[in-house]
């Protein structure tokens, strides 16, 4: 099955952003979660995106509800391909949609209320690890200093998934 649009829900707006690149370089129409209920019909094939707390996937359950999901794509503070047994398990995700995971950013003028308090105690419980590997380390450092990763090479597995 392959995805008809991409539908996606964006925090910060890194989601957003890979929403829209993915959707220019496959030729896919690109819909917010709330504008696809209207412009879409219950059960299209599409490609879900939404950022990641703490491996779920934001409006993940409230898409699979709706649509057919063919891939579903978290946008984090994690590298770019980590965590995807994770993702694919906590938010079931079934074995026949594809999953992936790209690093988007931090921005901390744009968390608000709750979020806000959910990443200060994540930058807290990090930076208490004694040796963090490479991934975590960029990981601290992209919540202490905040950073945006959107970037072109980090859709690849994405785009060869769309285009074989």
């Amino acid at each position: 099955m392959k995805p008809k649009a991409i539908v996606y829900t964006s925090n910060t707006g890194f989601t957003a952003r890979y929403a829209k690149m993915i959707g220019e370089k496959a030729k896919l129409p690109v819909y917010e979660m709330a504008e696809a209920e209207s412009k879409l019909a219950q059960g299209s094939e599409i490609l879900y995106m939404g950022w990641l707390m703490a491996s779920t996937v934001k409006d993940y359950r409230k898409a699979a509800k709706r649509y057919a999901i063919a891939g579903v794509c978290g946008v984090g503070l994690c590298d770019t391909g980590a965590l995807l047994k994770e993702v694919r398990k906590i938010n079931k995700i079934p074995k026949d949609a594809a999953v992936f995971t790209l690093q988007g950013g931090m921005n901390h003028e744009k968390l608000e209320g709750t979020y806000k308090s959910m990443i200060q105690v994540l930058q807290k419980v990090l930076s208490l690890k004694k040796n963090p590997d490479e991934g975590t380390a960029r990981m601290i450092r992209l919540i202490h200093e905040g950073g945006d990763y959107v970037a072109e090479e980090n859709i690849a597995a994405v785009m060869e998934w769309l285009n074989p």
